[in-house]
């Protein structure tokens, strides 16, 4: 279950929210080290949109299995940043098919996502009096987004910190983590608990699949979001 906090007293965190089992294990790692936590999501268009509608209960599952978990969380913020899909087609936004692309990268990659999601974040942390950002970005697996990097982050992190001209830290605790690792930090944030409610509650296919359910949660099974979470839980349980 969670631990004493180890942050610094006072300390605040705004938690990039989507829906998915990453940002539901990167929420939790939050509450057990922040004060306050208030959480933040976007609403772009995506065809998986219905992540969205699985944020409140994965704000409340959280809130439901510790009573300084329940303390700590704070408001929800959800934010249209829709102008990423007038900007052009990808497979996250649109009816087209999940391929690499000629640039190397896969059609999944929404130019410039992360970038906004985290300057968006900013410009409210700095209102809400918040200094620390918490994303659930990731190099190890993943699909190949430049904005998932490491680099890129503490390169974000610096331009918020020049251009809000206030301390702003980006954490993101799964950046060097590969999805059995963080099956594995869910537990041991959790326990069985938590692991079970980002089965049941979470969402990460593409697609958006809700109609099939297996041993890892809710997805098509096929897409490269499937595979990933699918791929995880199996080394995650053969590894216990």
């Amino acid at each position: 279950m969670a631990s004493e906090p180890q942050s610094m007293p006072g300390e605040t965190a705004l938690v990039l929210l989507s829906g998915g089992q990453d940002s539901a294990t990167c929420l939790a790692w939050a509450l057990d080290r922040f004060r306050h936590v208030e959480t933040i999501g976007f609403d772009y268009g995506q065809r998986h949109v219905v992540e969205l509608s699985c944020r409140g209960n994965v704000r409340n599952g959280l809130a439901s299995l510790h009573t300084d978990w329940a303390r700590r969380l704070g408001e929800d913020h959800l934010i249209d940043a829709g102008v990423l899909k007038s900007l052009g087609e990808t497979a996250m936004t649109h009816e087209v098919a999940i391929e690499t692309t000629e640039s190397g990268l896969p059609s999944t990659f929404v130019p410039g996502r992360n970038l906004l999601f985290l300057t968006l974040a900013g410009a409210l942390a700095v209102r809400r009096g918040i200094t620390v950002l918490v994303g659930g970005m990731c190099e190890t697996d993943y699909s190949g987004y430049p904005d998932c990097r490491n680099d890129t982050i503490l390169a974000q992190a610096e331009t918020l910190r020049l251009g809000l001209d206030r301390p702003m830290q980006i954490e993101t605790p799964l950046m060097y983590v590969d999805k059995a690792g963080t099956w594995a930090m869910a537990h041991d944030l959790g326990g069985e608990a938590l692991v079970s409610l980002i089965v049941e509650e979470t969402h990460t296919c593409y697609l958006g699949d809700r109609a099939h359910r297996h041993d890892w949660g809710y997805g098509c099974g096929a897409c490269p979001a499937c595979e990933l979470r699918s791929a995880g839980w199996e080394r995650w349980q053969a590894g216990r």
